[in-house]
């Protein structure tokens, strides 16, 4: 009896990693987590890829003369570079990996509300990107991520078609994505979890969903109109067949300026995530920063034409865009404002998440600024096109979103693995991602003031220093995305089992063991009390 009963305590809990085994048990599975790793999976190979490119760009940028890359080679991997990272990485990378996973368990449901359409977005993500890697491999695509017209319609002889097919199809991933959520939030919440004791994470995935649902299509038609011009010779927007280029803009940017909010906004709901749980305190305004993420996603739609500011379009539309893109600052200053007072005499614990969630308050700061800068019709003609939209673009995205999905990670990784990674190498890698970054695009700025234009494989010998600053700051960057790949491998097997809820953090999914069960939790959990509630964690004042 007592060998027996040794074997049962040894015997491991089930759990949604171990519960099934075999490549069929997870290519046909229904679970939300598994799914979100998944994606997590497919989304790390397209960031390798996406920075492969950009990495031969840096590279190719160190001299003046175009001495590594031809003119035709650079146009291609310049284009399939944002392809990959805007299509593949930014959109899907926060809402597919970390929404999967924790959104049911952060409202107490034991899945989504539609398991197989979960699973369908997925495969539609891997064949979207299958067609794009096919036109990587095939010769590559030289448009430029956003395909303008007619060059994309009628001169370009690389592969647009498969790309932009490929594109076409993972719209259709994030459109079933943003339902689902949506459906989720709305229906399977937790008795007692009502709208204003949601943690502000399903708030932010809530908006971004809206806004996946309502812009997505209209990128989908878009780029279905550019096959039909460039298949049929239809005359939609080249003007040589009575068609209008500046259409195609405002109806691709009709989607892609709320894509760049799809992007940003689940991260600034990981952000609220990780200041209220490392600051030991409650979110300073909940009610507030929530509202600005609904207002974050109804302004999105109002303000695309900022885009077209040197395009052709009047100068009293320009005008009233001007107005309104200095108005989505405002829901976006509330939220760092907000953050910051979270953070004000909270006992902070300088943890890797916390220390990402500061580097994305300061990076998206400088990129929010910089945007006014662009809003501003003066200034906008002096700098489009140039670096500084570059440099403006990555401190939003890449300074912004990826130091949220990073956070994110790092802060459920306890959760999705059931183990610790290693703290000090965890804080390392916050380290050199912040100081690559800064390296790398800061310089951006002044190149882009001073006039060197963006999509240029040569340029002029004072540009060089800059440039040099900037490929030096890459390389860095490089090795600070590495290390987290590394050790977080690593800690699957030798890191500290992490126990059920190892950052003492609020919140349904930190009463659930680590990994979660297949279904969540053992017993439907009830919420009775307000969301961050940290009681006797205060600091004593005065």
């Amino acid at each position: 009896m007592t060998t027996a009963a040794a074997l049962v305590a040894e015997e491991p809990r089930l759990h949604y990693l171990n519960e099934s085994y075999g490549v069929r048990s997870w290519l046909l599975t229904t679970d939300h987590k598994r799914v979100g790793l998944l994606y997590l999976i497919s989304l790390t190979g397209a960031f390798f890829v996406g920075g492969f490119f950009a990495v031969m760009l840096r590279v190719e940028l160190l001299t003046p003369a175009g001495d590594l890359l031809q003119a035709e080679t650079y146009n291609k991997f310049f284009t399939m570079h944002g392809v990959i990272m805007v299509f593949f990485f930014l959109v899907p990378s926060i809402p597919a990996v970390l929404g999967n996973f924790v959104l049911p368990l952060m409202i107490g449901a034991r899945d989504v509300a539609f398991p197989r359409l979960n699973l369908l977005s997925w495969y539609l993500y891997v064949l979207g990107a299958s067609f794009t890697t096919y036109a990587v491999v095939s010769g590559g695509v030289d448009t430029g991520w956003t395909f303008y017209t007619p060059y994309s319609t009628m001169s370009s002889t690389t592969q647009v078609m498969p790309t932009a097919i490929g594109i076409f199809i993972v719209g259709f991933s994030s459109i079933l994505t943003g339902l689902n959520f949506v459906v989720t939030i709305h229906r399977m919440r937790a008795p007692g979890l009502t709208w204003f004791r949601l943690p502000l994470f399903v708030w932010s995935l809530y908006a971004t969903s809206l806004i996946q649902i309502l812009a997505t299509p209209v990128l989908a038609i878009t780029v279905m109109l550019l096959g039909l011009e460039r298949l049929l010779h239809v005359g939609i927007f080249d003007p040589a067949l009575g068609g209008d280029p500046v259409l195609f803009q405002h109806l691709f940017w009709f989607y892609s300026h709320p894509a760049v909010y799809i992007m940003i906004l689940p991260g600034m709901g990981v952000i609220s995530e990780l200041v209220t749980c490392f600051a030991r305190k409650r979110i300073f305004g909940y009610h507030y920063v929530a509202f600005s993420s609904i207002a974050i996603a109804v302004f999105g739609f109002l303000v695309w034409g900022h885009h077209l500011f040197v395009a052709g379009q009047s100068v009293y539309a320009a005008m009233v865009f001007s107005l309104l893109s200095y108005l989505v600052a405002i829901p976006s200053a509330v939220k760092v404002f907000n953050w910051t007072a979270t953070l004000h005499k909270g006992t902070l614990e300088f943890r890797t998440p916390l220390l990402y969630a500061l580097g994305f308050i300061g990076l998206f700061t400088i990129g929010g600024l910089t945007g006014l800068f662009l809003a501003s019709l003066g200034m906008d003609v002096h700098v489009t096109d140039t670096y500084f939209v570059i440099a403006h673009f990555h401190y939003i995205m890449v300074g912004g979103m990826v130091m949220g999905y990073l956070g994110g990670v790092h802060y459920w990784w306890p959760k999705i693995s059931g183990r610790m990674y290693p703290e000090g190498w965890g804080r390392l890698a916050a380290l050199i991602i912040f100081i690559g970054f800064n390296l790398t695009f800061f310089p951006q700025f002044i190149l882009g003031y001073l006039g060197m234009p963006r999509r240029y494989h040569a340029y002029p010998d004072e540009f060089q220093v800059l440039n040099v600053m900037s490929t030096a700051g890459a390389s860095i960057l490089g090795v600070g995305y590495l290390l987290p790949m590394i050790y977080l491998l690593w800690s699957l097997r030798y890191g500290e089992p992490a126990g059920e809820n190892p950052w003492d953090a609020t919140g349904l999914e930190w009463r659930t063991p680590s990994p979660p069960p297949r279904d969540n939790f053992a017993t439907a959990p009830t919420v009775s009390g307000e969301p961050y509630a940290y009681p006797g964690r205060e600091p004593v004042h005065g």
